[in-house]
């Protein structure tokens, strides 16, 4: 399977109109942050579709659903909802999210916001979510490392927290957003140890106004060849770019010039993805 234009899959954007502060964030002050302005910067790095996944300030999982469904229509199918669940909202209001989810048959995966919200991936209350996402064969993306907000609690949003439940629930795949940065050597471990463990190597960026940005690339390659090596293959690493937190072309570089053989390249630019998430 090639992962060339129309195949490669970027596993992690955020199209929302609940995006905090674009002009502060993005990674250029001019971006065209629509669906039009996405699908050209797909197109001109070949990436075919995309994750559209909900952030952490939607406030139900009404807006979720309505702003997913919205998306995929207006990007001809290229753009794949995904859904956040918060556990600290009570269990009362995780099961009727759920409840609404089910009636979602193109959801693509479920994220989880630990760092950004103060829960262990390991929480009672999440119990139900992962039942959710077995019966249904839904990844659970995870964000791990560092976050946007000032306030969030990183204690929360390391990789070795996930062991716990990657243990118990192994019929759940679970996948370590910004490959735990900077806790990579972590993730590569749980990459290794645990089969249902899956990373993807999106937000490793800054803005490419940032001194020293073209250093950042560099050493950014490196850790994500390092990881491939330590765990021995590639067959669990994901495409990912954050957009619009990073460009969809530089994040496509970094793995183009992976020092790696060309179809671990591939696998990791598309092929898994479409594994994962059954988008053939």
């Amino acid at each position: 399977m090639s992962s060339g234009p129309g195949g490669r899959v970027d596993a992690h954007v955020h199209l929302t109109r609940h995006w905090p502060d674009l002009a502060g964030t993005a990674y250029r002050h001019d971006l065209d942050y629509t669906v039009t302005g996405l699908l050209r910067e797909m197109d001109a790095a070949g990436v075919g579709s995309a994750l559209a996944i909900s952030v952490v300030e939607t406030p139900d999982v009404g807006a979720s659903i309505e702003e997913g469904r919205a998306l995929a229509k207006a990007s001809g199918g290229r753009l794949r909802p995904v859904s956040t669940v918060d556990p600290t909202a009570g269990t009362e209001s995780v099961t009727a999210a759920l409840d609404a989810l089910r009636q979602v048959p193109e959801l693509a995966a479920l994220k989880l916001y630990p760092g950004y919200r103060p829960f262990y991936p390991h929480d009672a209350r999440l119990d139900q979510v992962y039942e959710f996402a077995a019966a249904r064969r839904l990844p659970v993306l995870i964000h791990q490392g560092d976050t946007l907000s000032r306030h969030g609690l990183l204690k929360f949003a390391r990789p070795i927290e996930v062991d716990e439940v990657a243990v118990r629930w192994p019929e759940v795949n679970f996948v370590l957003c910004h490959l735990g940065n900077p806790w990579i050597e972590e993730t590569a471990e749980l990459v290794y140890k645990n089969t249902n463990v899956w990373t993807d190597c999106s937000g490793l960026l800054a803005k490419p106004s940032v001194p020293y940005f073209h250093e950042m690339f560099d050493r950014a390659r490196t850790v994500l060849a390092q990881l491939v090596m330590t765990i021995g293959s590639a067959d669990r690493v994901l495409y990912g770019s954050d957009w619009p937190l990073e460009s969809i072309e530089t994040a496509v570089a970094l793995v183009e010039t992976l020092p790696v053989h060309e179809p671990d390249r591939e696998k990791i630019l598309g092929a898994n993805a479409r594994r994962l998430f059954r988008l053939e």
